[in-house]
């Protein structure tokens, strides 16, 4: 059946999924709860929908509906860009003279770039139907922003995003993407916050960070009864809204009877990766099928495999409830690499608990062996990839390399999660050679990671 199968596998629109998979419902140990940053205490609904549309929140702390219907509002805008190919890598391949068969899911067909968009309009769809008048927001690299920022065009809602200083001007066109839909964009950590006052104060000439970033969008949308936070990653709610694109890859191998082997994600918060492995792992968890799933992150910000598995602040601010993840300090703040992304010191609570039970892997990569890949992927496939996204191919390429050399043909699928053309400034550093890697020692580590509050 190999020969029949198309370089792009397209699904009809009837195809789409109609539900998001709520992967929590499927764990048997279900991830920690979150706890309110005042008492310390398994934080209710009423709390989180202070700061979030009062619809997430029930998201948010729902762990037992296996699926939720997507409100046909949403399915309709998901229709000008999804479903999204899934494609196999028959050039890719053929340049790694490799016997494994690679597919990716392309999530960079639509303006954002990125995945992002899925959860995003999601987000502004409940904001639109509490009656809000706007939102507020962080971004690293500036694909959530710039999702968020078409979202809330599309409902007329006012949009405030805090934006990475160090993305905020290595990627002044993303920025201007933004603007162009009407947000309002500022660098974080500003002056425009207490909290952005104190960390500038704490940490002199900061390049920022999500975590400093997150805190400044929750403050200000504290304030302001008829605004509502709403997070890119991270949480369950985006997990969940960002489960389309593992349904969707799963309907299109199921379609010609393929089974992948090998499941690679890039990871910053967790977002896209948890959604690309949400209904395979549900099948793993119950025992039907197995999979390996491989979360891949940047050696400058290691959350997995180098950080501690512990209750964590989810900003840099300590305003935001406290998650238990793999994390490494909610002070930490990560070197300013390129994959700014991919800049967040924990991991979504979900997969913290998956990969403490050993369901899933990770490794860290450095920024010039991903870009390295980024190029030759580049080349041969005809898609300039971001530099989050390249993580996941640069692993998918190594595992593929190595069924060269064992002459096993597993099927491999790794996410694309969006385009880099609005990362040139770091393209522009790998070809002149000036590009550097960054990996904290321990010594750097265990300072955040002793200031974790003590649960």
């Amino acid at each position: 059946m190999e020969e029949k199968i198309p370089y792009k596998i397209y699904l009809e629109e009837s195809e789409m999924p109609s539900s998001w998979i709520n992967l929590r419902a499927f764990m048997d140990k279900k991830p920690a709860p979150l706890l309110s940053p005042t008492t310390l205490k398994p934080i209710t609904q009423e709390e989180l929908s202070k700061v979030f549309c009062d619809e997430l929140a029930r998201q948010e702390l729902d762990d037992t509906s296996k699926y939720i219907e997507i409100p046909e509002e949403i399915r309709n805008f998901y229709k000008m860009y999804r479903p999204a190919p899934l494609i196999r890598a028959y050039c890719l391949e053929k340049a790694l003279k490799t016997p494994a068969k690679i597919y990716y899911k392309f999530e960079g067909n639509n303006t954002s770039g990125s995945h992002k968009l899925n959860s995003a309009i999601a987000q502004a769809y409940y904001a639109k139907q509490q009656g809000l008048k706007g939102v507020t927001t962080e971004t690293g690299a500036g694909q959530w922003g710039t999702a968020l920022s078409m979202a809330c065009s599309y409902f007329d809602l006012e949009c405030n995003v805090f934006m990475v200083k160090c993305s905020y001007e290595q990627k002044p066109f993303r920025r201007e993407v933004m603007r162009t839909y009407g947000a309002f964009v500022t660098p974080s950590p500003s002056m425009e916050t207490e909290i952005g006052k104190k960390i500038n104060e704490e940490f002199p000439g900061t390049s920022g960070s999500l975590g400093c970033a997150i805190s400044e969008a929750v403050e200000v949308a504290s304030k302001n009864p008829e605004y509502r936070y709403v997070l890119g990653s991270v949480l369950n709610q985006v997990l969940l809204h960002q489960s389309i694109i593992g349904l969707e890859t799963k309907t299109a191998l199921d379609k010609y009877g393929v089974t992948p082997d090998i499941i690679i994600g890039c990871a910053g918060g967790g977002s896209n990766l948890g959604g690309l492995i949400a209904p395979f792992m549900a099948e793993k968890l119950q025992g039907k099928k197995d999979y390996r799933f491989i979360a891949v992150e940047p050696s400058s910000c290691p959350t997995l495999t180098r950080g501690v598995y512990a209750y964590d602040y989810c900003d840099t601010g300590k305003v935001c409830p406290l998650s238990k993840m793999y994390t490494l300090g909610s002070g930490y703040i990560p070197a300013a690499s390129h994959a700014g992304g991919l800049r967040y010191h924990g991991m979504t609570s979900t997969l913290s608990e998956l990969y403490d039970q050993g369901l899933m892997e990770a490794t860290s990569v450095t920024q010039t062996e991903v870009f390295k890949v980024a190029q030759q992927f580049a080349r041969v496939e005809g898609i300039l990839p971001a530099p989050e996204s390249s993580h996941a191919i640069k692993v998918a390429v190594d595992e593929a390399l190595k069924c060269k050399e064992t002459g096993e043909e597993k099927t491999i699928v790794f996410g694309l999660t969006g385009t880099g053309y609005f990362d040139m400034y770091a393209y522009q550093k790998f070809n002149d050679g000036v590009m550097q890697d960054y990996t904290p020692s321990d010594e750097e580590l265990q300072v955040a990671i002793e200031k974790l509050p003590k649960i």
